[in-house]
């Protein structure tokens, strides 16, 4: 059977189990309710409004086509007494009874067009842990500004970001900038995955401190997209530098 075929059905076997929960969701809030109604149909009215969002079910709803990536946080044993990365970070506490681990995973979601959230979650075991990240990461959805900010490109088109932006978390400071259309995403592999799935795909970046803590590392990087909205810019400055928030038409 061909791979495109095979990937085909895969795509419409997770559509139908996403339209079936859907059916079965109950809604408990307010907001839940008025999606569900269809009283709400853009995520942007939502992320615009500052309402806060307490169901996941409200973003597979509005965003069928999000895509889930684990972020590698953890460390495995490797042959030797060395160690490589590993989507799970475990964790031991020694009892009378003996050792109890508990995994935690940190998730990414978007749809390569604008929307991007990160989430941790924490269990006893993998899937579970896997499941709390993804949930927490639906939660946490923001939309960026995408833009063409490099005095080097002048393409106008939202490859990078508009403006430079930086994000702190513990010690690890992360600083991105744009870059002209070619440069390709030249940061950490683990943030790469982040700004693939928020749909850049040019930036410059520089960070400091602790860097190797992979958890505050990603952490840092998801505040610096975060602070893209909070600047304040003039109409001018959003048609220079085509400025878009959130999906292209």
């Amino acid at each position: 059977m061909p791979e495109e075929t095979r990937i085909s059905r895969r795509e419409k076997e997770r559509e139908g189990q996403r339209e079936a929960l859907l059916e079965k969701w109950v809604p408990k809030t307010l907001l839940g309710k008025k999606v569900k109604s269809g009283e709400i149909t853009s995520i942007d009215e939502i992320i615009k409004s500052e309402q806060k969002i307490l169901e996941s079910e409200i973003i597979d709803k509005l965003l069928p086509n999000l895509e889930v990536e684990l972020l590698s946080v953890g460390q495995s044993k490797g042959k030797f007494g060395g160690g490589k990365k590993s989507i799970w970070k475990q964790t031991q506490k020694k009892t009378k009874e003996g050792n109890k681990p508990r995994f935690s995973a940190l998730a990414v979601v978007g749809n390569r067009n604008g929307y991007v959230g990160l989430g941790y979650g924490t269990a006893k075991e993998t899937l579970p842990a896997r499941e709390k990240a993804t949930r927490q990461a639906k939660l946490n959805l923001i939309s960026i500004r995408r833009g063409c900010g490099s005095w080097a490109c002048g393409c106008k088109t939202p490859h990078s970001i508009p403006y430079a932006v930086t994000g702190k978390n513990g010690s690890v400071k992360v600083k991105i900038m744009p870059a002209p259309r070619g440069t390709h995403l030249t940061i950490n592999k683990e943030c790469q995955k982040i700004l693939r799935l928020a749909g850049i795909s040019d930036v410059y970046s520089k960070s400091r401190g602790q860097t190797r803590t992979a958890y505050n590392l990603l952490l840092a990087c998801f505040k610096a997209l975060k602070s893209l909205n909070k600047m304040k810019i003039s109409e001018d400055q959003l048609g220079t530098l085509k400025v878009l928030e959130g999906t292209a038409a």
